[in-house]
């Protein structure tokens, strides 16, 4: 029954490593072959009516090449991995040496043994059945008689089909975030399409295991990101001493040249043809060669701390508690602390400072950009304090003076009401937002601060921003000016901010303006006249405030 065997003997061992060894690493090798329980479902051995006799729980063990011999010295002739066809005809007839016979296979390693009956042994021996027990080795075997050399063909073609397109996958991976790489894309993008790639979340993290960027499903961040640093740590630890929710993390350090930035995590997701640490490796390195050409810059963390900010402000969170615990991952706790939104209008503050600073008093800060149509230099700030730590006017002043360095003597600072948790800091942003859009235009000495627990009329903006009534009223009393400086490109509406803001002083309401007395006052009169109002009148000067602050206020969070 041996003239259908492809072995030919001892004489011809097939002995071959798996096709691309030299090509691909090690990791990404093993990954594309088959495991045992794949190649038992292959028609070519299905055909022989396979049983698992021991060893179930090893059938996803990897198939590294297929080897039919009969020898009973086929182990010194075996590398490790193999899957050994055989009928037994060769095997020691002893009880004791057949004990050792398979003690040998275990020891070289190999992925399984598949045994046919019918040629040699009629039943499978009792000694081979409990000595592969005893080891924990896949046993199976076949009831048919199959063709060996069809079966060899079969599972090399497939070893070699999936090393192939682990390679294309591997080159296709590469070449993906080379080019990001060239194209100077920002982190949180690699980190979008690592997750796509993935198919599963993917974090950037920096070095004291604060989130930088991270692309994780809405449904799952508060999950996920509630106790990152504890879960990010143990998931640095080695494999064996983690639990089991970090246990299929994959951590990779983003570095160069000596320099490490920090670490991206995989969560588990399917299986890549390239692997996933191959995967996960291509964007760790496109990260380091991006933070290589910003230089001494941090970009990682002004661009991902915008963002947030941005995203937060424009209402693109699924839930509150996603929210939170998202801030609280990169740094910014928001439970049990006292939280204020600012807007630093008329300066730039320093790139890294604002949260430097924040940290001197115990707390974190998050800055980004100013709000929309600011016209000069401005900033929003989220800062988050411990609930015992004044932030009164001389706390803001000073805070502001060490970010914003020699220019904060122009600085115009807006400060949002005290806030405990997300929906209230969203409030304190969106007021200093609202406090900046109305505040002081015209020139002045040293730095101003402006805080909405004095101006309750920007409060009521902010509370009742998203009523019909109110956004109708600021139309309906607008709308000449709005469509006068519209089709003329005429100033009007800053005319009335300039009027309002200096209700009792015409002088300082001209210099706020920037225009001549006599300009100004014919500017007045304009006004009055397509209002058909009154600017003298104190109802009237209310009425136009509450309608300007709705103008002027930012778009609404959600």
């Amino acid at each position: 029954m041996l003239e259908h065997r492809s072995d030919g003997g001892e004489g011809m061992p097939m002995r071959s490593a798996a096709a691309g060894d030299a090509d691909l690493p090690r990791s990404e090798m093993h990954r594309a072959l088959p495991t045992v329980r794949e190649v038992l479902r292959l028609d070519a051995l299905a055909d022989g009516m396979p049983e698992v006799v021991s060893g179930a729980a090893a059938l996803d063990g990897r198939v590294r090449w297929v080897h039919a011999s009969d020898s009973a010295g086929v182990a010194r002739l075996l590398n490790g991995g193999e899957l050994l066809l055989s009928t037994g005809s060769g095997w020691p007839q002893d009880p004791a040496a057949l004990r050792a016979f398979i003690a040998g296979l275990v020891e070289v390693g190999i992925a399984g043994l598949v045994l046919e009956l019918g040629s040699h042994y009629r039943w499978t021996p009792a000694v081979i059945v409990d000595a592969a027990r005893a080891h924990d080795l896949v046993l199976v075997v076949l009831h048919r008689e199959v063709k060996y050399v069809t079966v060899t063909e079969v599972v090399h073609r497939l070893i070699i089909e999936r090393q192939t397109a682990a390679l294309r996958a591997r080159d296709e991976v590469r070449d993906r975030f080379t080019a990001l790489t060239l194209r100077g894309s920002p982190a949180d993008y690699v980190v979008q399409q690592l997750a796509v790639t993935l198919g599963a979340p993917v974090v950037l993290e920096n070095l004291a295991h604060e989130v930088v960027a991270a692309e994780v499903p809405p449904a799952r961040e508060e999950e996920l990101f509630a106790q990152w640093e504890r879960r990010s740590r143990e998931a640095h630890r080695p494999p064996a001493a983690r639990s089991d929710a970090a246990a299929d993390w994959l951590v990779v350090p983003v570095e160069a040249r000596g320099a490490r930035w920090g670490f991206l995590v995989a969560l588990p997701g399917p299986e890549h043809p390239a692997g996933r640490l191959g995967v996960l490796q291509q964007g760790a390195i496109a990260l380091a060669l991006g933070r290589l050409a910003d230089g001494p810059v941090d970009e990682w963390e002004r661009q991902a701390r915008r963002r947030l900010l941005d995203r937060l402000l424009t209402g693109r969170f699924s839930t509150t508690g996603g929210a939170s615990a998202r801030l609280g991952a990169s740094g910014l706790p928001v439970q049990g602390r006292r939280l204020y939104g600012l807007v630093i209008a008329r300066v730039a503050p320093v790139p890294g400072r604002a949260d430097a600073v924040a940290r001197t008093l115990g707390g974190r800060a998050l800055l980004g950009p100013g709000p929309a149509g600011a016209g000069t230099p401005a900033a929003t700030v989220l800062v988050s304090l411990p609930a015992d730590t004044a932030f009164d006017d001389a706390a803001v002043r000073s805070f502001v003076t060490e970010v914003a360095g020699g220019a904060a003597d122009r600085a115009v600072v807006s400060v949002g009401s005290p806030a405990q948790g997300l929906d209230e800091a969203l409030v304190s942003l969106q007021e200093a937002i609202d406090l900046a859009q109305g505040g002081p235009r015209g020139e002045h000495g040293g730095l101003h601060v402006l805080r909405a627990d004095t101006r309750p009329l920007v409060r009521l903006v902010t509370n009742l921003r998203d009523d019909r009534r109110l956004l109708e009223h600021g139309e309906r009393m607008l709308a000449p000016l709005i469509d006068h400086d519209l089709s003329r490109g005429g100033d009007l509406l800053d005319v009335l901010a300039a009027v309002l803001a200096h209700p009792a002083n015409r002088t300082a309401a001209a210099a706020a303006s920037h225009l001549s007395r006599s300009v100004f006052y014919q500017r007045i009169a304009l006004i009055e006249q397509l209002l058909d109002m009154d600017l003298d009148d104190g109802e009237t000067q209310t009425a136009l405030h509450l309608a300007l602050l709705v103008r002027r206020s930012a778009p609404p969070r959600r």
